[in-house]
């Protein structure tokens, strides 16, 4: 048999012409797996945008919750360091007075008292001198127990310092790492709004204000089914006895005017004016406006007073949304609220069936 040949090497030329080849079908199939995602429609990056800016809205309430902790611990850290320095005072005062008292029991206790009553010259004079003595030493003995009672409540006092200000480092290092969640969210709905062009940034906000308008709309229907009904009730029951609901008064009037001379200032998150605020920042101020105090968070403003059905709301009543309270507003009637929306968005009146309504309050 004759020998089997071995196979040449491919030339340069055809490695060349293989390697090509191969660089292309790779490019052709990057480009298909390219083109195979999906590009986001519309609708979802508006769904993505509103959600991401709902979870930002949710941070900015628990940030306003930690910040109001770190403001309270703040004050409790002050009034203790405070204390702790009127204590320290307190105890070198008491060490001074000791030490007198020492001294002075020093110089007069030398000598045993009997041996030295026998060989006093003027045993009356002596006598008056150990009662002295005793005096001083009584005098000792008080000043010593106050001043273990004011060294233990000093030691009291610096391990409360201690504890309150490691608490409000803790608080404050929430607070930061809230700040940063905050931010990172709003950086990321403003990036997914900057990849649109300016005609689909405009549709989105077409699509925001029909939905407004819509929800208006709905209200208005729902608010004149339940007045035509509500006339036909009183029709039937009290021909003559219908009259119009009166404006808001009193305390109410001073709230939503509060309320209303914001109209259009811009959401601020964790700002409470006077150039921008945050939902619970515009309905604390607004009460505050009042003379009403109430919390700075939305889910504390939850437990300020009686809560208030639906039926019964009333102009000035909080008004609360979502099933973690994270969003409130001022009702002024008629189904409408003034509120602080989010990011991006003016304080403006919306109807709260526009959102998911949980509830009402009537701060007292």
């Amino acid at each position: 048999m004759g020998k089997r040949r071995k196979p040449s090497p491919p030339s340069r030329a055809r490695l060349a012409v293989l390697t090509t080849a191969m660089a292309a079908g790779g490019a052709v199939l990057a480009s298909g797996t390219a083109h195979a995602e999906p590009t986001p429609t519309l609708a979802s990056v508006k769904e993505q945008v509103d959600k991401l800016n709902e979870e930002a809205e949710q941070s900015v309430e628990q940030y306003n919750g930690f910040r109001d902790k770190q403001q309270k611990l703040q004050g409790e850290a002050n009034k203790l360091q405070e204390k702790v320095a009127r204590g320290q005072e307190a105890m070198n005062e008491l060490r001074t007075r000791l030490g007198a008292v020492a001294a002075d029991q020093y110089r007069n206790g030398g000598i045993d008292p009997s041996v030295q009553l026998m060989l006093d010259s003027d045993p009356a004079a002596y006598l008056e001198r150990a009662s002295v003595q005793n005096q001083v030493a009584d005098t000792q003995t008080a000043l010593l127990k106050q001043a273990k009672d004011e060294q233990r409540k000093l030691d009291q006092d610096r391990a409360e310092a201690t504890a309150t200000l490691a608490q409000l480092d803790s608080v404050g290092t929430e607070l930061a790492a809230k700040k940063q969640q905050i931010q990172t969210k709003l950086s990321q709905a403003q990036a997914m709004l900057n990849k649109l062009s300016a005609e689909d940034r405009a549709k989105v906000n077409a699509q925001q204000a029909a939905e407004k308008a819509k929800a208006e709309a709905q209200q208005a229907a729902q608010t004149a089914q339940a007045a035509a009904t509500d006339r036909a009730s009183r029709s039937a029951e009290r021909p003559d006895m219908s009259a119009p609901v009166p404006s808001a008064g009193g305390r109410a009037a001073n709230i939503i005017a509060f309320a209303q001379a914001q109209l259009g200032k811009p959401y601020g998150w964790s700002m409470t004016g006077p150039d921008s605020f945050d939902c619970s920042g515009l309905t604390s101020m607004a009460y505050k406006a009042a003379g009403v105090r109430i919390s700075r968070m939305s889910q504390d403003q939850w437990n300020d007073g009686p809560h208030v059905d639906r039926a019964n709301l009333q102009p000035g009543d909080l008004v609360f949304f979502y099933s973690d309270l994270h969003h409130v507003g001022i009702y002024i009637g008629d189904g409408k609220m003034i509120h602080s929306p989010r990011t991006g968005k003016n304080i403006e009146v919306l109807p709260i069936s526009a959102m998911q309504y949980m509830g009402a309050v009537r701060p007292v």
